[in-house]
């Protein structure tokens, strides 16, 4: 019973560790999103792009910022890759722990997007 109980609470831990490590570190993607001047295609306040084009990105679900990020970074080598030239080229060297980050940064930022009925 001791050996099931001692389990269960390790296997607890792992999964509240795991989904911590997922949630990426928002103050982290702050400094990333300076880092490699997100701001100057996206906007100072990541909701106004300098081009229409372009998305918003404050407010975004996280998880689909990490997939479009990780989908840039893929670009043509793999399944499901963006070939956008300029976020090819941005995606390419950010880690997957950057990426986390990003997403949680920018996830976290208030935004302007709505659903359309």
């Amino acid at each position: 019973m001791k050996k099931i109980l001692t389990w269960a609470v390790f296997a607890a831990a792992s999964v509240v560790s795991l989904q911590a490590a997922a949630a990426g570190n928002a103050e982290s993607g702050k400094l990333l999103v300076e880092k490699y001047n997100c701001a100057s295609c996206h906007g100072k306040d990541f909701n106004s792009p300098i081009d229409p084009s372009y998305p918003k990105l404050a407010g975004q679900h996280q998880d689909y910022l990490q997939h479009a990020l990780v989908s840039y970074r893929r670009g043509n080598d793999g399944m499901n890759g963006r070939t956008n030239a300029i976020m090819a080229g941005q995606a390419k060297v950010l880690t997957d722990k950057d990426i986390q980050d990003i997403a949680a940064y920018l996830h976290k930022l208030p935004g302007s997007l709505v659903l359309e009925k």
